[in-house]
Order: C-alpha cells, then structure tokens, then sequence
C-alpha cells in the first residue's frame, strides 16, 4: 500500500475537514481559507504538489492494472467538479490529472444538452459517461447543472428540479453500488476573487478566449446560484456521494487540496497488482526462443539477461 508522506498529509484526515456540514450555509464558509494545508503557503506548494503527484501516479497506475484483471474486483473512481465561473474547474483539471497518466483518466465536459440528450431523461447523458473499470473519471460539471442554471433560469418547473434531487442521490447510490467512488468538489470561491479573475482575462489578450460575455450574465445572479449550491450540498451530500467545499480563492491550496481528496480515496481502495494468468518461467523461454541472435551483432553488445538478487539484510 502507498503510504502518504508527513510532508504533504494534513494532520487529519482531509475529507473529514472539507465535507460539506449539516445544515450548510455558504456563507459561513470561507473561500480563502486553508484547513488542513501542511505547508507554510504558496511558496511550498509546488514542492508539495510533486511529492503528492508521485504518490497519486503510484496508485493511478494499480487502479488502472486491477481494472485490466478480469477475475479482480471492478472499481473506478469519478470527481465531480462543480462551481461558478473562475473558480478554477479547467485548472484543477490540469494541475491535479496532470500529475497521472492520461491513459487511465475519463474527461468529459457537460454543455448545453444536445438534442439527442433532451429527449432521453435528464440522467441518461450522465450515464454515458461514467468511468469504465480502472479508469478515473472527470465530469466538468454534471448532472448537478438540472438544478442549478435550470432552476435559476426557470428552464424547468419548480416541480421539476425539486424531484431531481432524489434522483440524483438514487443514481449516485447505484453508481457507487457498482464500484464507482464518488468525489464531488464545489469549488468555493469568492465573488471579489471571480471579479478579479475576470478582470485578468479582460487585461491579457491571451486570455480574452477564456472571457464569455455570458460570465456577467450569470455573475449579476450570484444570490441565486449560491441558493440553489445551497440546496444541492443539503439535500445531496450522502454517505454514498459527499459534497467536498474546497475553498478556491489561493489556486494552489485549491490544487493541493483536490489531489490530496483524491490521494486518500485510492489510498482507501489500494488497488493491488494483478497476477500474472501464465507461468512466468515457461514466458521466460518463450522470450529467449522467440527469434535466433542476429548474425550482424557482435555477440560483445548483447546484453546479457539481467538477473535478480536477493537483497542482503543488513545487520
């Protein structure tokens, strides 16, 4: 099992420090904060990224082998990122999965539905995208967004996104029954800090293709859509789904904190190596006997077979 180094594990386990509260209120919570970090600030927070990326790549590349193993167990792990605009969903993306191999990750982004989505029920877009065995999943936005901007845009009947609730905690029950850890993350941030954020990308014209008028739109409803965030860590944080507050306004405490999420729960699965379905011996002599020496090669550069010795213990 890989085991977290003290140089980047929170004094305490830090899921229990992020889970969303009963009773949550947004604006109790504070979106510079930093609980949990074990550093001094952003000035280690680079160093401690690498160490948590070493470790997350470790059990990355188990989770992916098991999933290969037909006789293994069938597991896979899907994060969920969800918050307002700036507040760090296409980032988080790069700084933490870039840290593992794009081979065992799952990236989907939720848009607009398409046409062919609105006429299956609201979930089945959702179901086309979970992550298969081995693999981690990344939903950029979700399944959250039917109570979200269609509540907030009256795209919907009241009636309509209040049902959806519990049949979204019904899907995520079914979802994790199978073998899928479930991580959602509301990346918290401040609407000081999306305005200066936005302002950044109004001042770098190599940023102007990340600026959408649409953002002030939605930023003049910023009551509205902490209501319905509200509700939605409420009334869909469960045992089987919790909702993670990762406070967002210092972008790398934002980073550290998702991989650290992300680092405990396949810490939790510890994903083991799958064994060999052959016998390593009789695969050894097929290998030697697969194709004669090249006459060309002087036999001085064959390299010879590399043999394993036990290590001495010391005394």
């Amino acid at each position: 099992m890989t085991v977290m180094s003290h140089q980047t594990k929170p004094a305490a386990d830090l899921r229990s420090l992020l889970v969303a509260p009963a009773d949550c209120r947004i604006a109790d919570l504070d979106p510079a904060a930093s609980p949990g970090y074990p550093g001094k600030g952003k000035a280690d927070a680079a160093d401690l990224k690498a160490v948590l990326g070493a470790q997350l790549s470790d059990l990355q590349e188990r989770l992916f082998a098991e999933g290969k193993d037909p006789t293994g167990p069938s597991r896979s792990v899907l994060v969920v990122l969800q918050g307002m605009d700036t507040s760090g969903k296409g980032g988080t993306i790069r700084h933490v999965f870039g840290l593992v191999d794009p081979q065992g990750l799952m990236l989907h982004a939720f848009k607009q539905p398409t046409a062919e989505e609105q006429a299956h029920p609201f979930l089945w877009r959702i179901q086309q995208h979970l992550p298969t065995p081995g693999m981690i999943g990344i939903f950029d936005r979700s399944q959250y967004e039917d109570v979200l901007i269609q509540r907030v845009d009256a795209m919907v009947p009241t009636s309509t996104w209040r049902r959806r609730y519990g049949l979204i905690n019904n899907f995520e029950a079914k979802v994790a029954a199978g073998g899928t850890t479930i991580i959602k993350c509301f990346l918290n941030v401040s609407p000081d800090e999306q305005k200066a954020r936005l302002l950044a990308r109004l001042a770098d014209p190599a940023k102007h293709w990340k600026y959408s008028t649409g953002d002030v739109v939605v930023r003049r409803k910023w009551p509205q859509y902490m209501a319905a965030y509200q509700d939605v860590l409420n009334r869909c944080n469960t045992e089987a789904a919790p909702w993670y507050v990762i406070p967002s306004d210092k972008k790398w405490y934002r980073n550290w904190a998702v991989a650290t999420i992300l680092l405990e729960t396949l810490a939790d699965l510890n994903p083991q190596w799958p064994r060999g379905q052959f016998d390593v011996a009789v695969e050894k002599q097929a290998v030697e006997d697969s194709l004669p020496p090249d006459p060309a090669r002087p036999a001085s550069q064959v390299a010879p077979a590399k043999r394993h010795h036990p290590k001495k213990s010391k005394k």
